[in-house]
């Protein structure tokens, strides 16, 4: 009994997975390992700053704010990315990640996205090369 009322009382941890932060060793793991990166800042931010080397370039939120849900999840979709698979999105400071992320995994059902902590700040802080973003 003390079993199934543990379990029932863990249960929301479980089926509301949340965005995961990563620090940078653990997104370097990931990535050598295959795992995709999706940078989802804006066009203007790629261009001032350089993207990851191998990420995909998918912008959710557009300059003014808005964004189109179905757009950004179409092309998530042709890039292959699955809801039961990981994945690492990375942003300017790890803001608009978690945002997306928590939205990702706690209304669309995908398990294990991860987001890069402290976002391209963090990551050019440590040193960490930028290759140029083209079009």
């Amino acid at each position: 009994m003390k079993k199934l009322i543990t379990f029932i009382l863990f249960l929301p941890y479980f089926l509301f997975a949340q965005v995961k932060d990563i620090d940078i060793n653990t997104f370097e793991n990931m990535k050598q390992n295959g795992v995709p990166v999706i940078d989802i800042r804006t066009q203007q931010e790629w261009k001032e700053t350089g993207i990851i080397d191998n990420s995909k370039t998918i912008e959710f939120f557009h300059p003014d704010g808005s964004y189109n849900v179905e757009q950004f999840l179409d092309r998530l979709k042709k890039l292959g990315i699955d809801r039961d698979k990981p994945f690492v999105l990375v942003c300017r400071s790890s803001n608009r990640t978690k945002l997306l992320g928590n939205f990702l995994s706690n209304k669309l059902g995908y398990k294990e996205v991860y987001h890069l902590k402290g976002g391209i700040i963090n990551w050019k802080a440590h040193g960490k090369p930028l290759k140029p973003y083209h079009k």
